[in-house]
C-alpha cells in the first residue's frame, strides 16, 4: 500500500486477517516473506521498535487498560511513540475525540464500547504513527458511533496524510472509509476490489459469504 492511504482487509472469518495484523506490528512472527515499512525490513524487529519507527496499532477489543484512566491510557501511547508532535498531537487528538478530554479522570474500562475504542484509537495516534494498523474498529460499537469513527479517519488522512491499513466486517464501514480493498483467503491475498463494488450481492457471496 502507497503513503496516504486508506486500505480495508476483507475475507471470511478464519482466513488470517488478524495474524496478518499481528504480524505486521510484531506481535507474531512472520512464518515466510519480507515485511517492509519505509523501505527497511522491519521482519526481523520486535513490536516496540516498529512502534518507534511510526506504526501505531490498535487491536481487536481494542485493548485498553481498564484500571487506569483516560489520561493515563493517553500517557501510556505518548510513551510508547515517537517523540515528534509533542503538544499539538494532544490537541488533535482532542479534537477528534472530545469525549476525552472530558473524561480524563474516568477509568477505561467503565466507558462504553464506542468510547472505548474512541481511547484506543487516541492513544495510537498520540505516539505520532504514520501508519495505523485497525483491526475489527466496528466491533461492539453501536452504529453512529461507527459512523463518527470512520469519519474521523477520514478526516485525519487529509488533514495529516494518516495512512491507515484496517481489518473490517461492517460492510458499510468499509465503504465509507475505505479508498481500495485486498481480498484474503486461507492467509494469502487472493483479489483486489474497489470498495463501491462491495454493494454488488455477487461479489458479497464470493468473497464474505453473505
Amino acid at each position: 500500500m502507497g503513503k496516504g492511504e486508506i486500505v480495508a482487509i476483507i475475507g471470511r472469518n478464519g482466513v488470517g486477517k488478524t495474524t496478518l495484523m499481528k504480524c505486521l506490528i510484531g506481535l507474531l512472527p512472520a512464518t515466510a516473506g519480507t515485511i517492509l515499512y519505509d523501505r527497511s525490513n522491519v521482519t526481523p524487529e520486535d513490536a516496540n521498535v516498529r512502534a518507534r519507527r511510526g506504526i501505531g496499532y490498535i487491536p481487536q477489543g481494542r485493548g485498553i487498560f481498564p484500571r487506569l484512566t483516560v489520561a493515563e491510557n493517553l500517557a501510556m501511547g505518548e510513551m510508547i511513540g515517537t517523540d515528534k508532535g509533542g503538544t499539538k498531537l494532544r490537541e488533535l487528538v482532542d479534537r477528534y475525540f472530545p469525549i476525552l478530554g472530558t473524561r480524563s479522570r474516568q477509568r477505561a474500562g467503565t466507558m462504553s464500547g464506542g468510547e472505548q475504542q474512541q481511547l484506543a484509537i487516541g492513544r495510537a495516534l498520540i505516539g505520532n504513527p504514520d501508519l495505523v494498523l485497525l483491526d475489527e474498529p466496528s466491533e461492539g460499537i453501536q452504529p453512529s458511533i461507527v459512523q463518527q469513527i470512520a469519519e474521523n479517519i477520514k478526516k485525519l488522512n487529509a488533514e495529516i496524510g494518516l495512512t491507515v491499513l484496517f481489518v473490517e466486517q461492517n460492510i458499510d464501514m468499509i465503504m465509507s472509509m475505505a479508498q481500495r480493498c485486498y481480498v484474503m483467503d486461507k492467509g494469502a491475498i487472493v483479489d483486489q476490489v474497489a470498495p463501491g463494488d462491495l454493494a454488488d450481492e455477487k461479489i458479497m457471496r464470493k468473497y464474505l459469504a453473505i
